[in-house]
């Protein structure tokens, strides 16, 4: 793993992140690491068992299928939780979108998931659920508006976002091509319901309207 170690000076201006979840060993509790921008933090079929905690970036959770094509299953951001496995091996590949500093949390023999842990790993069962139903959703502006959706509630609400992901990762993820999805953040932004701020800035306009389409 390509990771770096970062100083307690570097953060100091950063927000506290949570306590770490009881269910992990204080003593085994790794120093911040840093990931540049496509590094992977962990790959299909490695052995798990930690948990990661974004202090800042994203991260992309992805599988490589048969005819080489990717699949992304899940996006994390700041604050974040990944990396949960009902067994001891990987099944997806972790990458880091931009750079990003990640906090490790290894289980120690033996201890049984904490009221504080569990929470967690049914929060990321329930999006990977939700991320199923817009998979199979016919329209492609769906897709999109409640990918919109998704990334404005979970930055908090507000009007402008951020979308640290490339048009080929949304792509990936909504299983649409990228030429589509560039067509569907066009026609949204001719219709007047976002603005489209930079790449990787997006404003809400008409959050009412891109609710209704996302439904």
């Amino acid at each position: 793993m390509h990771a770096y170690t970062a100083s307690r000076t570097a953060l100091s201006s950063r927000p506290t992140q949570p306590n770490p979840p009881v269910a992990f060993d204080p003593i085994l509790l790794q120093p911040l690491s840093f990931y540049p921008a496509g590094a992977e933090i962990y790959a299909q079929g490695e052995k798990a068992g930690a948990v990661y905690q974004i202090e800042f970036g994203a991260v992309r959770v992805y599988r490589l299928l048969a005819d080489g094509r990717r699949q992304i299953s899940a996006f994390h951001l700041a604050g974040e939780t990944f990396g949960f496995e009902a067994d001891t091996t990987h099944h997806f590949f972790a990458e880091a979108i931009n750079a990003t500093g990640v906090r490790v949390f290894r289980v120690t023999a033996g201890t049984e998931i904490s009221h504080q842990l569990l929470p967690l790993a049914l929060k990321g069962l329930t999006r990977a659920q939700e991320h199923l139903l817009v998979l199979g959703r016919q329209n492609a502006i769906e897709r999109v508006a409640a990918f919109l959706v998704d990334m404005a509630e979970r930055q908090g609400g507000l009007r402008q976002i951020e979308l640290p992901m490339s048009r080929m990762d949304i792509g990936d993820y909504l299983g649409l091509t990228i030429e589509t999805v560039s067509r569907v953040f066009t026609r949204l932004k001719d219709k007047g319901v976002i603005r489209l701020l930079g790449l990787r800035s997006v404003e809400i306009v008409k959050s009412d309207a891109l609710q209704d389409m996302s439904e």
